[in-house]
């Protein structure tokens, strides 16, 4: 009964006691918890971009640290984009409809010929965290699926990922269309997977190697804010 008594009631909560909570609760991977927490704050007219940026962005940025820290690991952190997740499915379609600010648009996908995604899927899951808009190409993309989606989806950064050493090359097949196309400027490139290593990812001529998500989602924001700067003084 004593456990009963103690059970935290979030719509009891206070403005900034219920945003810690939530926190707190993505944290720890719960789902239920970040659906109904997203809905009691838009029930106290919150803008959804506050409560996308203060619960939730905040929330997985601690996750990100962490993991990149070592103090959680991969099943902990999908759990918690999962949470994420859920509370980005009632905010997305309220986010599309005020014209929220975006932090930039990604397009991320496993390389052809590699059908590994779980390191795909979390870079996918946390860039979400932070803000971004990702289109998830999925598994096997030819060149063609990531520049024909880049430029239908106005993208500002292309994602590569291989597990594979024999798949590693295609990484630079993708990068060469770009050039030859005339587009490669138009894209920040980001590589990673387990077999790769920064020399490799200037190797190829991509704009960053990332070696897990949480370098990743740091790696998107500094390349975004040096384009919003050069934008601004161009």
């Amino acid at each position: 009964m004593a456990d009963e008594a103690d059970e935290i009631i979030l719509s009891e909560l206070s403005d900034d006691d219920l945003v810690s909570q939530m926190m707190d609760d993505l944290y720890d991977g719960l789902k239920e918890e970040i659906e109904e927490g997203v809905n009691i704050l838009l029930g106290r007219g919150w803008a959804p971009y506050d409560v996308l940026t203060k619960s939730l962005v905040a929330g997985m940025t601690i996750v990100g640290a962490d993991f990149r820290d070592g103090i959680l690991f991969v099943p902990e952190v999908l759990l918690a984009a999962n949470a994420m997740k859920g509370g980005m499915g009632i905010l997305k379609p309220l986010l599309a409809e005020t014209g929220a600010p975006r932090m930039g648009k990604m397009v991320i996908g496993t390389v052809k010929g590699d059908i590994h995604d779980i390191g795909k899927n979390l870079v996918a899951m946390m860039m979400e965290g932070a803000g971004f808009e990702v289109v998830d190409l999925g598994i096997n993309n030819p060149v063609e699926k990531y520049i024909d989606t880049a430029k239908a989806e106005e993208a500002d950064i292309i994602g590569m990922s291989a597990l594979l050493t024999t798949t590693m090359p295609y990484m630079k097949v993708v990068i060469d269309t770009l050039k030859e196309q005339g587009l490669r400027d138009d894209y920040i490139v980001m590589v990673g997977g387990a077999p790769l290593n920064e020399e490799f990812g200037r190797a190829i001529g991509a704009d960053a190697y990332c070696r897990d998500a949480a370098v990743a989602v740091e790696t998107a924001k500094d390349f975004i804010a040096r384009k919003h700067n050069q934008m601004a003084r161009g």
